[in-house]
């Protein structure tokens, strides 16, 4: 095991994180990347605009104890996720770049696991994985989210929903690079970013089993709800369907549902979520 984890290829981990963020689930999101069983050799944090005093504490306090790897990017306005991931896609030093959310938990073995599939198959683009979701103030699991594993089951399912779970997601600087990066679109944007690599030619794979443990609560089905969130589903749909990569029923079937779950009760749409969009 040792001569493995010795020869798997160094990574970068990019995450970003804004104003609105709770300091201590920022802290518990850091630390489970960096203490992963392959520790990552570069790790960049973009600062989206003006962060809280707490917050600056956090990042201070990493930036301290991992100088030797963390660079804390700031960026003097919010500029959005995809922008600031942008950002920090340019600062990355390695080619193989790991995803991660501000709030959530990586397991202590996720990135070995997935820099084993790259070591396996250097043909690989994107690696991701499934997500167990966990409910905020209980701490109980709610769902595991599930994604197609082949690449060919990737590219189906990629014509009306994202195949891979942005959390999860490992992929290569080169081929984000050779797609422009994601767009200033506020919602709806790993969903877009993941496409244009499909489009380009990239590579993916979900590896069966949860490595992420993602956080829920009211307000992430608030912003499943908006109608920001819903005109940025829509609108991301449409360019897929005029660009070709697909059919006009793959544009209408998702958003039709979409607009029906954003006009119907939370209540409805919550448990929509949890037992019919879990595959």
């Amino acid at each position: 095991m040792d001569f493995i984890r010795n020869n798997l290829p160094p990574y970068s981990v990019l995450m970003s994180v804004y104003i609105k963020e709770n300091p201590a689930y920022l802290s518990e999101s850091l630390e489970s990347m960096l203490t992963q069983t392959v520790p990552p050799s570069d790790f960049v944090l973009v600062c989206d605009g003006k962060l809280t005093d707490e917050l600056n504490v956090i990042v201070k306090s990493f930036e301290s104890e991992y100088s030797d790897i963390f660079n804390s990017v700031r960026l003097i306005e919010n500029v959005g996720t995809g922008l600031a991931a942008n950002a920090g896609i340019k600062e990355c030093k390695y080619e193989l770049i790991a995803k991660m959310d501000s709030d959530d938990i990586s397991l202590p073995d996720r990135c070995q696991k997935q820099l084993l599939m790259f070591l396996k198959n250097p043909k690989l683009d994107m690696v991701g994985a499934y997500i167990e979701e966990f409910d905020n103030s209980t701490g109980k699991p709610i769902a595991i989210k599930k994604t197609p594993l082949t690449h060919d089951k990737i590219m189906k399912y990629a014509k009306r929903r994202n195949p891979f779970n942005n959390q999860t997601l490992i992929f290569k600087k080169s081929m984000a690079e050779k797609v422009g990066g994601y767009t200033d679109i506020k919602r709806c944007e790993d969903y877009e970013f993941i496409t244009k690599m499909l489009m380009a030619g990239a590579i993916g794979e979900n590896l069966p089993e949860v490595l992420v443990k993602y956080r829920v609560s009211k307000d992430n089905l608030k912003r499943r709800k908006n109608w920001a969130n819903t005109k940025s589903f829509i609108k991301v749909r449409k360019d897929l369907f005029k660009s070709g990569f697909s059919n006009i029923f793959d544009f209408i079937i998702p958003c039709t549902a979409q607009l029906i779950l954003f006009l119907l009760p939370e209540r409805f749409t919550a448990w929509v979520y949890k037992h019919l969009l879990r595959d």
